[in-house]
């Protein structure tokens, strides 16, 4: 039999253990899906593998049986967006499916390690600024082969090291300044703390620079951007990308163009986007 104190001790550990999981539920990963990629069942199998539990939901704007046949093996709600197209109108649909406190906007081709919700969680809970959006660094996946140091992670990391200080990450010429010479913070890594942040996130103006906007928007408000500089999640480059086929149409050079405008004269603006664009070629599949 067992004694009070030990009843006591059980009961309060069970009390602990469901406190934990809805903490845990505090956090949604909704999946963006799109026509019939090859790698998304991997995607679901890493939020899945999670060292902590959160909600899982998979939004598409192009229903058909292979994401049905995906969502409901996995048990996982999808639901369709039929209003606003495009990049920017699909993150917006993903991002309004949720209710909790954070929010991940999971691309269908691209993986994360199992520590990735627990470590980026930890960080936004003890950020002592009001925390915007959180993110890590990340690493990329191209041929089948992962990479977590090419030449651009280099550059990118590089971009980010005046924000890794917690006491940087509240400044406002901080956060602007990593943005300046371009997009190092990789869109799929980042979770958005919802209550301090727009309903509408995404505006519909690019296709290539959609993140890089947003960021630059969100930069400008009261709060912190929470880094992370562990490759927590890893990034697929491959022809069928939406980045890769921007790229290949040669549409890139304009939006980078009136991004560097937000942040720079316009002669200094024309020669960082001469020098971003030889970038370019790390992304194309």
């Amino acid at each position: 039999m067992l004694s009070g104190i030990t009843f006591r001790a059980l009961k309060a550990k069970e009390v602990l253990k469901v406190a934990e999981m809805k903490a845990n539920m505090n956090h949604t990963f909704v999946i963006c899906a799109y026509k019939e990629s090859p790698f998304l069942e991997e995607c679901v199998k890493s939020l899945l593998a999670q060292s902590e539990s959160s909600v899982i939901k998979l939004a598409t704007s192009t229903p058909n049986d292979y994401i049905i046949h995906i969502s409901q093996k996995y048990n996982i709600d999808m639901y369709v967006n039929d209003g606003e197209n495009g990049i920017a109108g699909d993150w917006n649909f993903a991002y309004s499916l949720t209710d909790t406190e954070y929010v991940t906007i999971a691309h269908q081709d691209d993986i994360y390690e199992s520590e990735y919700a627990k470590r980026v969680l930890e960080k936004l809970n003890t950020c002592r600024k009001k925390p915007l959006i959180a993110f890590t660094d990340y690493g990329e996946i191209k041929y089948g082969k992962r990479e977590k140091s090419t030449a651009l992670l280099k550059i990118k990391r590089m971009l980010l090291l005046p924000i890794r200080p917690k006491c940087m990450q509240n400044k406002k010429w901080i956060k602007r300044g990593i943005l300046s010479l371009g997009n190092p913070i990789c869109c799929p890594s980042v979770t958005y703390a919802r209550k301090n942040i727009p309903d509408k996130l995404f505006m519909t103006h690019f296709r290539s620079n959609v993140d890089w906007e947003t960021w630059e928007r969100l930069s400008k408000l009261d709060g912190s951007f929470v880094y992370c500089k562990d490759v927590l999640m890893f990034h697929r480059i491959h022809e069928g990308s939406e980045t890769s086929s921007v790229i290949n149409e040669n549409k890139r050079g304009q939006e980078d163009y009136e991004m560097f405008q937000k942040f720079w004269p316009r002669f200094i603006a024309k020669m960082l986007t001469k020098k971003y664009a030889s970038s370019e070629k790390y992304n194309k599949g």
